[in-house]
This record gives structure tokens, sequence and C-alpha cells, in this order.
């Protein structure tokens, strides 16, 4: 089988400044987005890629542009599959305040449940990234052969609910899963689905107690864990 690469989007100015983003257009990488995008590349050196998929939103371009460069020949999609959750009427609030809803005790505890108000359900976000995922991985395999290996660059959540239904847990557990920006996933679709690597960055910083990095990202993984935190 394939092996799938799924590629959380770099740094965007949104993670960087506590908002829930959601499909909102414009919102581009930042400083430090802009460095992880351009590090993949190198990062991705000596892997023969067969196709990328991605979100149509900016942000997800904005990050494979650098491998695209150095990659004239990818084969390059965007998959409106993939594209963020609609959050709804929680699209551009902070997730500071967002922690505050009474939404958000389900949002933790019973994903499954929660359809964000005027948005999407949570439930309709994994099947349409499950299905694209397979979907692209069969693809993969009928064109290019079982040793392929292709990426995908989405969204948090999104990366989230792809990772649940190959370890087989319920939509529920997902919120225990946090790939943070740039980090690569990989899964091979076998019989079992096969999590070979999860979130991988090459960067340890958010570990050290203490610092900027491990504040945010335990106050973002605990308080409101909606977009996948930055």
């Amino acid at each position: 089988m394939p092996t799938l690469l799924l590629l959380r989007h770099g740094r965007t100015t949104a993670n960087s400044s506590g908002l829930l983003a959601g499909r909102t257009p414009g919102v581009r990488l930042d400083e430090h987005g802009a460095a992880q995008a351009a590090a993949l590349p190198a990062r991705l050196a000596g892997i023969p890629l067969a196709a990328a998929v991605h979100s149509p939103l900016e942000r997800c371009a904005e990050t494979l542009a650098p491998l695209r460069t150095a990659r004239p020949g990818l084969p390059v999609h965007a998959d409106e599959r993939v594209i963020e959750c609609d959050y709804g009427q929680w699209t551009n609030r902070t997730l500071k305040e967002l922690a505050e809803e009474p939404l958000m005790a389900t949002v933790r505890s019973q994903p499954s449940a929660v359809t964000f108000p005027g948005g999407e359900s949570l439930r309709a976000v994994q099947a349409r990234v499950v299905d694209a995922a397979r979907d692209w991985d069969a693809r993969i395999e009928a064109a290019h052969g079982a040793d392929a290996v292709w990426l995908m660059c989405t969204h948090g959540d999104n990366i989230k609910a792809i990772v649940a239904d190959a370890l087989g847990v319920h939509l529920d557990l997902f919120q225990r899963i946090v790939p943070h920006p740039a980090s690569i996933t990989a899964i091979r679709y076998g019989q079992p689905p096969l999590l070979l690597r999860f979130g991988d960055t090459g960067d340890l910083t958010e570990f050290v107690p203490h610092t900027e990095e491990a504040t945010r990202d335990t106050a973002e993984a605990t308080e409101a864990p909606v977009g996948g935190g930055a």
C-alpha cells in the first residue's frame, strides 16, 4: 500500500495570535511558518513523492510553495474535501474567548455530538476528509504502485480525524491527538491501517518547561482544542 504523509500547514498569523481562522480567506503564514515551509524541501529530500494534495486555503498552498519550486514536475492538486472545518459563528474568535463557550465542554468530551453554530459538524468533517484520504490513496496506488509515497497538506482538526480513523478509535477520542504546524504524520492503509509516524517536526523545544512554546501549546491544547493549536 502507498504511504500517505499528512502535513499540517505552517504556523499562521491566526495561530500565533490565538484566533480560530477557519475558512477565512487571506490567512497567511507568519514569519515562523514561512521558515517552516522553506525547510520542507530539505526535510523531504530523497523521498520520491508521487503527488501532493492540499486544501485550497492560502495557508496550505503557501506551505507547499517552496516544495513546488524545488520539484517543478511534482503533480499538485487542490481538493475541497480537505478544506478546514467550517466553524460558522466561531470563525475569527479568539481561542481564549471560545474556551468559555458552553459548547466547548462538548467539543472536549464528545466531539461527535458537535455542530458548530452556523457551521459544520465534526462528524461531517471526519467523513469528508477520510473519504478524500482513502480515495487519493487508491488513485495513487493505481497510478504509481504500492510503494508510492504521496503528500497531503491540510489542517489540524482534519489530521486528527484522519489519524483517529486510521487507529480505529472513536471520534470522541480525537482531542487526544495534537499535530503541530508543519508536522508530518505517516499512514499506510493496509489491513489494518498503520500509523507509522505522528507529528514529526524535528523540533522539541515545546518540551522545555517554562518557555513560551511550552506554555502556549499546553494552554491551547487543553482550553480550546479546536483548529489544532499553534
